[in-house]
C-alpha cells in the first residue's frame, strides 16, 4: 500500500511542469516568511514587495518560477497549524543558510519601518526550532535595522 502511495506522488510531480515545481527548502522558506508578514494582522505592499525580491534574490528565481513559489509558500502557510512542518526542513540546512534565512526574516519584517512584537516573537521562536542562537538572531536584528534606517 506504501509502494502504491509513493508511486501517486511521484506520478503527481512528473505531471507538474518543472516551473511550477519547487523545492522543500523554498517552500518552507516562503512560508515562513509569509507567516512573519502577516503576523502583525496588516499586510501591506512594501512587506509583499519585499518579500517577492528576497525570494527572488535568494532563490535566483524569477517571472513564472517566483509566481509559483510565492503561491505555493502563501497556501502552505494558510493551510499550516504550526511552524513545526516548514522549520523541521529547514532545520537541516548548514549554519550559514540558516543565518541567511534569519536574515530574510528580519528584512521582511522591517519592510514595513517597524517592528511588531508579535513579528518578534515569531523570529524568535523561528530562530530557535531552526537552531539560530538568541545571539545570532539579535546580531542579524541589529544589522538589518541598521540597512533599514540607511
Amino acid at each position: 500500500m506504501f509502494e502504491r502511495f509513493t508511486s501517486f506522488l511521484e506520478q503527481l510531480g512528473a505531471k507538474t511542469p518543472t516551473s511550477e515545481r519547487s523545492n522543500p527548502e523554498q517552500v518552507a522558506a516562503a512560508a515562513l516568511l509569509f507567516t512573519v508578514m502577516d503576523a502583525d494582522g496588516v499586510r501591506q505592499e512594501s512587506e509583499l514587495a519585499r518579500l517577492s525580491l528576497l525570494l527572488s534574490e535568494r532563490f535566483g528565481i524569477e517571472g513564472d518560477a517566483l509566481e509559483s513559489l510565492m503561491k505555493r509558500g502563501e497556501q502552505a502557510e494558510r493551510e499550516s497549524v504550526d511552524l513545526f512542518q516548514f522549520t523541521s526542513v529547514l532545520v537541516k540546512l548548514d549554519e550559514s543558510e540558516r543565518l541567511s534565512l534569519i536574515e530574510l526574516v528580519w528584512e521582511v519584517v522591517y519592510a514595513d519601518n517597524e517592528v511588531h512584537e508579535l513579528e518578534d516573537n515569531l523570529v524568535w521562536r523561528i530562530a530557535e526550532l531552526i537552531g539560530v542562537s538568541s545571539r545570532d538572531r539579535m546580531l542579524l536584528k541589529q544589522k538589518v535595522a541598521r540597512e533599514a534606517e540607511g
